[in-house]
């Protein structure tokens, strides 16, 4: 019974480390990757949209994205979205697709980043600790119910531990990998 509790938890787990990993390429490192603008929401066709649905990312080199909208008349709307973005970058809007270009990083943005990269970490942690500690409740209750043994209530409370360490560690490795990425040269 308390495995079927544990094992429930396991796809938010899964969604917490998706979402850590999904900010952290989101984190502009000084590198042209489409992830860092994919998912930016464009007013358009009176709705928000990503931009992956409406227009073609391309990398042309490591400093260089190309934003070619599928619809010519929303260039104005991808130049607003992006200029309103908190990356701080500036569109270069040219006949029909928008040129942005990522400027190096300095050393103050790097630590900057860092200290963003450990503050998401967190937040997944605290997401992380508060799905623990409610099936631990869970547990708990079943024991105080009768329905498990006092014995399989702290088997239950090593193997939900178990499954915590394991996440942890998992978003421990993600931000580790993404620091060293935004302090390489």
């Amino acid at each position: 019974m308390s495995k079927e509790l544990i094992d429930k938890i396991k796809p938010n787990l899964d969604k917490t480390t998706e979402y850590l990993k999904g900010e952290l390429a989101s984190l502009q490192i000084g590198r042209a990757t489409p992830s860092l603008i994919e998912d930016l929401t464009v007013e358009c066709y009176n709705q928000k949209m990503p931009l992956k649905q409406l227009a073609n990312i391309q990398t042309l080199d490591s400093r260089s994205i190309l934003i070619q909208p599928w619809d010519k008349s929303i260039l104005k709307n991808i130049e607003k979205a992006l200029g309103h973005s908190k990356l701080g970058l500036s569109p270069v809007v040219e006949e029909d697709f928008v040129r942005l270009t990522i400027p190096p990083l300095s050393e103050e943005r790097r630590k900057e980043l860092n200290k963003i990269v450990q503050e998401k970490m967190e937040e997944c942690r605290i997401s992380i600790r508060r799905q623990r500690e409610e099936i631990w409740r869970r547990i708990q209750d079943l024991e105080k119910e009768g329905k498990i043994s006092e014995d399989d209530k702290f088997k239950a409370k090593d193997e939900l531990q178990k499954v915590v360490d394991d996440y942890n560690r998992q978003i421990e490795e993600a931000a580790e990998k993404k620091e060293k990425e935004i302090m390489k040269v």
